[in-house]
């Protein structure tokens, strides 16, 4: 990476450059990342407690989750602090490691979404079948797998993207490390940079998303053979909330990424706040609200948590009723 070291800060000119904006802005996106992060850890947290959720299907929402806290977190603090404080400068290293991460897991977002859609064909059309098929090792084989692809890809993204020489102004006209927006700062000629970057999202996201189409392909036609209406209405309420899941995640994701740096424009932000910020958001909500099983181990978590709280409140009366008869003062 020659040349990179004589100015070694990047300058994220954000969302808005009025000031006027900037602190409804921050206030808005400080509570749609505090709703992301209690959302997607709340979800993780329940799937772990309740034995309930201890299913292929959770195992692999839970990873989503995780996978949508870290890039959030990987995007929203600094978007926060620049709103909030102005100071919008990024180290090169800082530059770097964002956009490595959030290509890390994003890519792996695509994985899981469609090892998702795998686990749900099994489900509808290989019933007899699914808890062998679907095994602790599989699943454990899927989410590495996910990982594995997803760190190989933010390599070569991350080579494309910064492999070339930089001179003049470093102004990223975005808030966030993104490729498009930084490829337009190279000096050197970038075709092969695009290609190599298009040609990856292409097989990522075609790709999973080519697994998912036929999945759901199979599903539907399995799902339309079934002789009893409750039938249908179980399978296709077993896949909603995934396929819900899958129609906002890719079709910001596509906007974004499959097409060439030289056609981005100011949309990209708008559509780069949706799917770095407000999907991670939604997607707790997607799940919980459409998810029978989610409400009923909410609902026995939400009780054992009032039982658990009566309990020591009785302890607690019960220790100073003692004092009482003792003679002692209690506290």
């Amino acid at each position: 990476m020659g040349g990179n070291h004589t100015q070694p800060k990047f300058i994220l000119l954000g969302i808005t450059d009025t000031p006027w904006e900037q602190a409804p802005l921050f206030g808005l996106f400080l509570l749609i990342y505090i709703v992301t992060l209690a959302g997607n850890i709340g979800l993780i947290v329940l799937v772990w407690v309740a034995p309930s959720l201890h299913t292929p299907m959770y195992f692999f929402l839970t990873h989503f989750s995780l996978a949508d806290v870290c890039y959030s977190t990987i995007i929203s603090p600094k978007m926060l602090t620049d709103l909030l404080f102005g100071n919008k400068t990024i180290s090169w290293a800082g530059c770097v490691t964002q956009f490595h991460l959030f290509a890390l897991f994003v890519t792996a977002e695509c994985h899981l979404l469609a090892a998702m859609a795998y686990d749900r064909l099994v489900a509808v059309c290989h019933p007899l079948s699914y808890v062998m098929v679907m095994s602790p090792r599989a699943c454990w084989q899927l989410v590495a797998w996910s990982y594995l692809v997803a760190s190989l890809s933010a390599l070569v993204y991350t080579g494309s993207t910064f492999g070339g020489s930089f001179c003049g102004p470093r102004h990223i006209d975005h808030f966030f490390c993104d490729a498009s927006p930084v490829l337009r700062l190279v000096c050197s000629d970038t075709r092969g940079s695009e290609v190599a970057i298009f040609a990856l999202a292409t097989a990522n996201g075609l790709g999973t998303s080519m697994v998912i189409l036929l999945s759901y392909g199979r599903i539907l036609h399995t799902v339309l053979g079934m002789p009893s209406a409750p039938s249908k209405a179980r399978a296709f309420h077993t896949c909603a909330s995934h396929l819900v899941s899958v129609s906002v995640f890719y079709g910001t994701l596509f906007f974004m990424y499959l097409q060439p740096a030289s056609r981005h424009g100011s949309r990209d932000k708008v559509a780069s706040v949706f799917y770095t910020v407000v999907s991670p958001m939604l997607n707790p909500f997607i799940y919980s609200l459409r998810n029978k099983e989610v409400k009923v181990a909410l609902g026995k978590c939400r009780r054992r948590m009032l039982n658990l709280c009566r309990h020591q409140r009785g302890a607690a009366n019960g220790i100073r009723e003692s004092w009482n008869v003792l003679g002692w003062k209690g506290p």
